[in-house]
Protein backbone atom coordinates (compact mmCIF):
# COMPACT_ATOMS: atom_id res chain seq x y z
CA UNK A 1 0.00 0.00 0.00
CA UNK A 2 2.96 2.34 0.43
CA UNK A 3 3.09 2.84 -3.32
CA UNK A 4 -0.63 3.73 -3.50
CA UNK A 5 -1.18 5.78 -0.35
CA UNK A 6 -0.35 9.36 0.66
CA UNK A 7 -0.59 10.95 4.12
CA UNK A 8 -0.72 14.75 4.46
CA UNK A 9 0.10 15.74 8.11
CA UNK A 10 -0.92 19.37 7.64
CA UNK A 11 -4.59 18.53 7.22
CA UNK A 12 -4.64 14.93 8.45
CA UNK A 13 -5.70 13.49 5.11
CA UNK A 14 -4.89 9.88 4.27
CA UNK A 15 -5.51 9.01 0.62
CA UNK A 16 -5.43 5.55 -1.02
CA UNK A 17 -5.26 5.33 -4.79
CA UNK A 18 -6.48 2.41 -6.92
CA UNK A 19 -8.53 0.81 -4.18
CA UNK A 20 -8.85 -2.96 -4.08
CA UNK A 21 -11.10 -5.10 -1.89
CA UNK A 22 -8.31 -6.08 0.46
CA UNK A 23 -7.84 -2.40 1.35
CA UNK A 24 -10.99 -2.64 3.41
CA UNK A 25 -9.83 -2.86 7.03
CA UNK A 26 -9.52 -1.00 10.32
CA UNK A 27 -7.17 1.99 10.18
CA UNK A 28 -5.71 3.56 13.33
CA UNK A 29 -4.21 7.04 13.47
CA UNK A 30 -1.68 7.74 16.28
CA UNK A 31 -0.89 11.37 17.08
CA UNK A 32 2.26 12.27 19.05
CA UNK A 33 3.31 15.54 20.66
CA UNK A 34 6.63 17.30 20.28
CA UNK A 35 8.15 15.18 23.05
CA UNK A 36 7.26 11.92 21.30
CA UNK A 37 4.45 11.01 23.60
CA UNK A 38 1.17 9.71 22.08
CA UNK A 39 -1.48 12.30 22.65
CA UNK A 40 -4.39 10.97 20.62
CA UNK A 41 -5.59 7.90 18.77
CA UNK A 42 -8.34 7.65 16.19
CA UNK A 43 -9.84 4.56 14.57
CA UNK A 44 -11.55 4.33 11.17
CA UNK A 45 -13.28 1.27 9.72
CA UNK A 46 -12.96 1.32 5.93
CA UNK A 47 -15.57 -0.70 4.01
CA UNK A 48 -15.17 -1.08 0.27
CA UNK A 49 -18.33 -1.82 -1.71
CA UNK A 50 -19.11 -2.07 -5.39
CA UNK A 51 -22.18 -0.07 -6.47
CA UNK A 52 -25.39 -1.62 -7.79
CA UNK A 53 -25.06 -1.69 -11.56
CA UNK A 54 -28.44 -3.18 -12.55
CA UNK A 55 -31.54 -4.84 -11.11
CA UNK A 56 -33.59 -7.62 -12.66
CA UNK A 57 -37.10 -8.86 -11.81
CA UNK A 58 -38.29 -12.37 -12.65
CA UNK A 59 -41.82 -13.61 -11.97
CA UNK A 60 -43.67 -16.89 -12.39
CA UNK A 61 -47.19 -18.10 -11.68
CA UNK A 62 -47.68 -21.01 -9.29
CA UNK A 63 -50.28 -23.77 -9.40
CA UNK A 64 -52.93 -21.96 -7.34
CA UNK A 65 -52.54 -18.50 -8.82
CA UNK A 66 -49.81 -17.23 -6.51
CA UNK A 67 -46.92 -15.32 -8.08
CA UNK A 68 -43.28 -15.84 -7.13
CA UNK A 69 -41.06 -12.82 -7.82
CA UNK A 70 -37.28 -12.69 -7.48
CA UNK A 71 -35.11 -9.57 -7.49
CA UNK A 72 -31.45 -9.88 -8.42
CA UNK A 73 -28.67 -7.30 -8.70
CA UNK A 74 -25.31 -7.16 -10.42
CA UNK A 75 -22.11 -5.73 -9.05
CA UNK A 76 -23.51 -4.80 -5.65
CA UNK A 77 -21.74 -5.60 -2.40
CA UNK A 78 -23.89 -6.14 0.68
CA UNK A 79 -27.16 -5.35 -1.12
CA UNK A 80 -30.34 -4.59 0.80
CA UNK A 81 -33.79 -5.11 -0.72
CA UNK A 82 -37.13 -3.39 -0.31
CA UNK A 83 -40.47 -3.80 -2.11
CA UNK A 84 -43.41 -1.50 -2.84
CA UNK A 85 -46.73 -2.03 -4.61
CA UNK A 86 -48.35 1.04 -6.16
CA UNK A 87 -46.07 3.22 -4.04
CA UNK A 88 -46.83 1.49 -0.73
CA UNK A 89 -44.73 -1.00 1.24
CA UNK A 90 -45.85 -4.61 0.80
CA UNK A 91 -47.90 -5.91 3.71
CA UNK A 92 -48.39 -9.36 5.19
CA UNK A 93 -51.90 -9.36 3.72
CA UNK A 94 -50.34 -9.28 0.21
CA UNK A 95 -47.45 -11.67 0.87
CA UNK A 96 -47.82 -15.42 0.99
CA UNK A 97 -44.16 -15.93 1.91
CA UNK A 98 -41.05 -13.80 2.28
CA UNK A 99 -40.91 -10.30 3.67
CA UNK A 100 -40.19 -6.76 2.51
CA UNK A 101 -36.42 -7.15 3.00
CA UNK A 102 -35.75 -10.37 1.06
CA UNK A 103 -34.97 -10.71 -2.63
CA UNK A 104 -37.53 -13.51 -3.17
CA UNK A 105 -41.22 -13.07 -2.36
CA UNK A 106 -44.48 -14.86 -3.14
CA UNK A 107 -47.60 -12.76 -3.70
CA UNK A 108 -51.13 -13.93 -3.00
CA UNK A 109 -53.60 -14.73 -5.80
CA UNK A 110 -55.46 -11.43 -5.94
CA UNK A 111 -52.44 -9.08 -5.82
CA UNK A 112 -51.79 -6.88 -8.86
CA UNK A 113 -50.39 -3.46 -9.61
CA UNK A 114 -47.06 -1.66 -10.06
CA UNK A 115 -44.41 -3.70 -8.23
CA UNK A 116 -41.03 -2.07 -7.53
CA UNK A 117 -37.91 -3.75 -6.15
CA UNK A 118 -35.21 -1.41 -4.79
CA UNK A 119 -31.62 -2.59 -4.23
CA UNK A 120 -29.24 -0.43 -2.23
CA UNK A 121 -25.98 -0.42 -0.33
CA UNK A 122 -23.93 2.32 1.28
CA UNK A 123 -23.01 3.98 -2.00
CA UNK A 124 -25.84 3.34 -4.49
CA UNK A 125 -29.55 2.74 -4.89
CA UNK A 126 -31.18 1.25 -8.01
CA UNK A 127 -34.86 0.28 -8.55
CA UNK A 128 -36.68 -1.93 -11.02
CA UNK A 129 -40.40 -1.68 -11.78
CA UNK A 130 -42.76 -4.23 -13.28
CA UNK A 131 -46.50 -4.20 -13.89
CA UNK A 132 -47.97 -7.41 -12.52
CA UNK A 133 -51.46 -8.86 -12.81
CA UNK A 134 -53.21 -11.92 -11.45
CA UNK A 135 -52.26 -15.22 -13.03
CA UNK A 136 -55.70 -15.79 -14.54
CA UNK A 137 -57.10 -17.42 -11.41
CA UNK A 138 -60.46 -16.60 -9.81
CA UNK A 139 -61.93 -17.55 -6.45
CA UNK A 140 -65.23 -19.41 -6.71
CA UNK A 141 -67.67 -19.98 -3.89
CA UNK A 142 -70.82 -21.74 -5.02
CA UNK A 143 -73.09 -24.71 -4.37
CA UNK A 144 -73.60 -27.35 -7.05
CA UNK A 145 -77.07 -28.84 -7.78
CA UNK A 146 -76.16 -31.91 -5.71
CA UNK A 147 -75.50 -29.70 -2.67
CA UNK A 148 -71.68 -29.76 -2.86
CA UNK A 149 -70.10 -26.47 -1.81
CA UNK A 150 -66.96 -25.37 -3.69
CA UNK A 151 -64.65 -22.67 -2.35
CA UNK A 152 -61.27 -22.56 -4.07
CA UNK A 153 -59.03 -20.79 -6.56
CA UNK A 154 -59.36 -22.10 -10.12
CA UNK A 155 -57.92 -21.09 -13.48
CA UNK A 156 -60.53 -18.87 -15.09
CA UNK A 157 -60.09 -20.17 -18.66
CA UNK A 158 -60.66 -23.79 -17.60
CA UNK A 159 -63.31 -23.19 -14.97
CA UNK A 160 -66.19 -25.66 -15.34
CA UNK A 161 -67.18 -25.84 -11.69
CA UNK A 162 -69.26 -22.70 -11.33
CA UNK A 163 -69.67 -19.18 -12.64
CA UNK A 164 -67.26 -16.56 -11.48
CA UNK A 165 -69.12 -14.67 -8.75
CA UNK A 166 -67.36 -11.45 -9.75
CA UNK A 167 -68.71 -11.61 -13.29
CA UNK A 168 -71.28 -8.95 -14.09
CA UNK A 169 -74.71 -10.60 -13.95
CA UNK A 170 -76.56 -11.04 -17.21
CA UNK A 171 -79.53 -8.74 -17.63
CA UNK A 172 -82.81 -10.68 -17.69
CA UNK A 173 -85.55 -9.18 -19.84
CA UNK A 174 -88.99 -8.91 -18.30
CA UNK A 175 -91.01 -11.20 -20.58
CA UNK A 176 -94.31 -9.97 -19.13
CA UNK A 177 -93.63 -6.51 -20.57
CA UNK A 178 -92.72 -7.97 -23.94
CA UNK A 179 -95.89 -10.11 -23.98
CA UNK A 180 -98.11 -7.14 -23.15
CA UNK A 181 -96.55 -5.13 -25.95
CA UNK A 182 -97.14 -8.03 -28.34
CA UNK A 183 -100.81 -8.31 -27.30
CA UNK A 184 -101.34 -4.57 -27.73
CA UNK A 185 -99.75 -4.71 -31.17
CA UNK A 186 -101.96 -7.61 -32.25
CA UNK A 187 -105.08 -5.81 -30.99
CA UNK A 188 -104.14 -2.65 -32.86
CA UNK A 189 -103.56 -4.69 -36.03
CA UNK A 190 -106.99 -6.34 -35.70
CA UNK A 191 -108.77 -2.99 -35.16
CA UNK A 192 -106.94 -1.46 -38.12
CA UNK A 193 -107.88 -4.45 -40.29
CA UNK A 194 -111.53 -4.10 -39.28
CA UNK A 195 -111.55 -0.38 -40.08
CA UNK A 196 -109.98 -1.00 -43.48
CA UNK A 197 -112.48 -3.79 -44.16
CA UNK A 198 -115.44 -1.59 -43.23
CA UNK A 199 -114.13 1.21 -45.43
CA UNK A 200 -113.72 -1.17 -48.38
CA UNK A 201 -117.22 -2.56 -47.80
CA UNK A 202 -118.91 0.86 -47.77
CA UNK A 203 -116.93 1.94 -50.82
CA UNK A 204 -118.11 -1.18 -52.66
CA UNK A 205 -121.71 -0.59 -51.57
CA UNK A 206 -121.59 3.00 -52.78
CA UNK A 207 -120.16 1.97 -56.12
CA UNK A 208 -122.87 -0.67 -56.56
CA UNK A 209 -125.60 1.82 -55.64
CA UNK A 210 -124.40 4.32 -58.22
CA UNK A 211 -124.36 1.58 -60.83
CA UNK A 212 -127.95 0.58 -60.06
CA UNK A 213 -129.11 4.20 -60.16
CA UNK A 214 -127.52 4.76 -63.54
CA UNK A 215 -128.90 1.58 -65.08
CA UNK A 216 -132.49 2.37 -63.92
CA UNK A 217 -132.84 5.39 -66.24
CA UNK A 218 -135.08 4.82 -69.43
CA UNK A 219 -133.30 3.95 -72.60
CA UNK A 220 -134.77 5.72 -75.70
CA UNK A 221 -134.50 4.04 -79.07
CA UNK A 222 -133.37 5.94 -82.12
CA UNK A 223 -136.91 5.63 -83.52
CA UNK A 224 -139.32 7.10 -81.01
CA UNK A 225 -142.29 5.40 -82.56
CA UNK A 226 -140.84 2.03 -81.76
CA UNK A 227 -139.41 2.98 -78.37
CA UNK A 228 -140.35 1.57 -75.01
CA UNK A 229 -139.05 1.99 -71.53
CA UNK A 230 -136.80 -0.66 -69.96
CA UNK A 231 -136.19 -0.75 -66.27
CA UNK A 232 -133.38 -2.88 -65.06
CA UNK A 233 -133.49 -3.87 -61.41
Amino acid sequence: MEDRSVFTPSNGTFKINNLIRTDGAEYILHIFDSKGRESEQRTLQLSIQAPVSSVRLDSECLSQGEMRVSCSSEGADSPQYSWTLDGHTLTDAQLLSGNNETNNITLKQNVSGRLVCSVMNHISNVSKEEKISTCGFIFINCTLPDGTNISQWVFSANNTLSIDPTTTPTMITDTSVDNSLLVCGLRAAVVLSLLVGIAIYFAWKKKKYNKVETSSRPRIKDHPENSFAMVEL
